[in-house]
């Protein structure tokens, strides 16, 4: 009995220098670094906010999605029109579930935004590498000429126009001044060319602008009788505005 009692004094014993040793240990470390120790706080991550899409990472499977996405949002608008455009065909067109699609765009009205600027971009980089690369004025010309022939013949815009008419009247006016600058750059040797040959200073801002103008009539009021003579027109408008230019700005 005398044994037990003391077995169980000597357990309490221990127990207590293992717990005071844990302590000391503690606050000696704290002591030996003078530096107090960090408490662990639980971190908190916060799900974005609804209605707002996530930040992606660029990577090449994100840009064919998007680009999935953007196809399948023309085909749907020129079926249905702008207005009536639903997410879940757009989604099921492109093979992409609401959740990809949400992880990209935070709305409709998001969705549409980004097509409009796909398609400015889209024209004006083919626009870039189509006659960019012509070295010569005039074969240049004749290139910008064929490409805007093309693009009236293979265009969606008529059809954009009649499903969805009031986008495509804002998308006109959307892309229409940077247009203006976009065949300015593209027509700078063009320009460079007849200001050496008239010795004068043509308005190349006008010129564009005109020409621009012609190809948005001829989506809204399109030639009946086909567009054969447009090149012969084009150049018509051009040398009209060239020599009205000369005249200006010589008196």
């Amino acid at each position: 009995m005398l044994l037990n009692r003391g077995m169980g004094m000597l357990d309490k014993e221990l127990e207590g220098t293992m717990v005071s040793t844990g302590k000391e240990k503690k606050g000696s470390a704290a002591k030996k670094t003078g530096k107090r120790v960090p408490v662990r706080k639980s971190v908190t991550v916060q799900a974005p906010a609804p209605g707002k899409a996530r930040a992606v990472k660029p990577n090449r499977r994100s840009e064919e999605t998007i680009t999935s996405i953007l196809q399948a949002t023309e085909e749907v608008v020129l079926r249905s029109g702008a207005d009536r455009i639903s997410i879940l065909d757009v989604c099921k067109l492109a093979g992409v579930s609401r959740g990809t699609f949400y992880r990209y765009f935070s709305s409709q009205e998001d969705l549409l935004d980004t097509f409009s600027r796909h398609k400015r971009d889209n024209f004006h980089q083919v626009l870039m590498n189509t006659i960019g690369t012509v070295e010569e004025p005039e074969a240049r010309l004749n290139a910008l000429i064929s490409f805007i022939d093309d693009y009236l013949e293979q265009s969606r815009a008529r059809r954009l126009l009649v499903v969805a008419p009031d986008y495509a009247l804002g998308f006109f006016r959307r892309i229409f001044h940077d247009s203006i600058l976009r065949f300015q750059d593209t027509l700078d040797i063009v320009f460079d060319d007849w200001d050496a040959k008239l010795g004068v200073k043509l308005d190349r801002e006008l010129i564009c602008e005109m020409i621009i103008r012609y190809v948005l009539s001829e989506v809204l009021v399109p030639e009946n009788t086909g567009r054969r003579l447009l090149p012969a027109r084009v150049k018509r408008l051009v040398a009209s505005l060239t020599m009205g230019s000369t005249s200006r700005t010589r008196r």
